[in-house]
């Protein structure tokens, strides 16, 4: 190649570098949507509003909520799919988006590892195996073994049918080779209540919802499904210490859509470390039972990929179907 060319080459590499820096340091130019695929109030959207106003705080620019719900996050996310790759939507979701992949296959229009461009994995809380106070196990090995040795099924509990609660209850059944019958609520809140009145024998329980009802005495925790413990429940053994890869992990993450460009997908992601560290959001974190994660975004993709599949066997062995 002659200097000329070379030169030329260079020029051509500069010119192509040079506006994708003057992205990143321009973003964000407008209002930007954060879209939420659940109601106001719950865990998810306590976040995405804390995360908004560190951002607003940082960015100087508003992150506007935008509650999406309905069909277990697929509206909010087929939303994002479709907003221009401009840096001007962002899909805040949690660990449902491996679940409806598979469950609601049949009315996904796009594919979650190609059409949405992976920012953070945020934050992480467990499920809590949770027991009734009249169940005599003092460990997980001991509830198998009682439910093994059982006349008739345990009865144990799931959140909404299909949530990560109720795969990962179907998902003891089938690690341990027991047939405790599910039952599934409206939600994490009427879950518990069943627990506690006696209803169902154990659950997997979201951390927050069952953890006043642990320092009560109304219900006892023997693990979390977390690969690592929880600093909220420190004491408790993780379920992978019994049955390695047993693992469940209600994940919370940022997405934009495809072919957004990478320097504002980095800036995103540097200012969501930045929000993690605000005094507001590591208040909030122990309260919720979250531990700070803000991975880089090919540690999310990775995460949907181990995801994915290994939801899909338990709804296919279950034959769970989407209601």
């Amino acid at each position: 190649m002659s200097k000329m060319a070379c030169s030329l080459a260079a020029l051509a590499v500069i010119g192509i570098a040079c506006p994708l820096q003057g992205v990143a340091q321009q973003w964000p130019d407008k209002p930007v949507r954060i879209l939420v695929p659940f109601p106001p109030g719950g865990g998810t959207d306590i976040q995405a509003r804390l995360l908004s106003v560190a951002f607003q705080k940082s960015m100087g620019q508003n992150f506007i909520i935008d509650n999406r719900t309905g069909a277990s996050g697929l509206i909010a996310t087929q939303l994002v799919v479709e907003s221009p790759p401009d840096g001007s939507t962002i899909l805040f979701t949690s660990g449902s988006l491996s679940v409806i992949v598979t469950l609601l296959a049949k009315r996904i229009k796009f594919d979650v590892h190609t059409d949405l461009a992976p920012v953070s994995w945020i934050s992480s809380t467990p499920l809590v195996l949770s027991l009734h106070p009249s169940v005599p196990a003092k460990s997980v090995k001991e509830l198998v073994a009682l439910a093994k040795r059982a006349p008739t099924s345990m009865n144990a509990g799931g959140n909404s049918a299909g949530s990560t609660a109720h795969l990962t209850a179907e998902m003891f059944n089938q690690a341990v080779g027991i047939k405790s019958t599910v039952l599934t609520y409206r939600g994490g809140g009427p879950a518990t209540i069943a627990l506690i009145s006696g209803e169902i024998d154990y659950i997997f329980a979201t951390a927050p919802s069952i953890m006043p009802h642990l320092k009560s005495g109304k219900a006892r925790a023997l693990a979390v499904t977390t690969p690592k413990r929880s600093s909220a429940l420190p004491d408790l053994p993780t379920m992978n210490t019994y049955y390695p890869g047993f693992e469940s992990d209600n994940w919370y993450a940022m997405f934009f859509p495809k072919g957004t460009p990478k320097p504002v997908i980095d800036r995103l992601n540097t200012e969501i470390r930045k929000a993690l560290d605000t005094p507001e959001v590591r208040a909030f974190l122990p309260r919720e039972a979250l531990d700070p994660v803000a991975s880089p975004p090919e540690e999310l993709g990775a995460l949907l990929k181990r995801e994915i599949p290994k939801y899909a066997k338990v709804i296919q062995f279950a034959n769970i179907r989407a209601e």
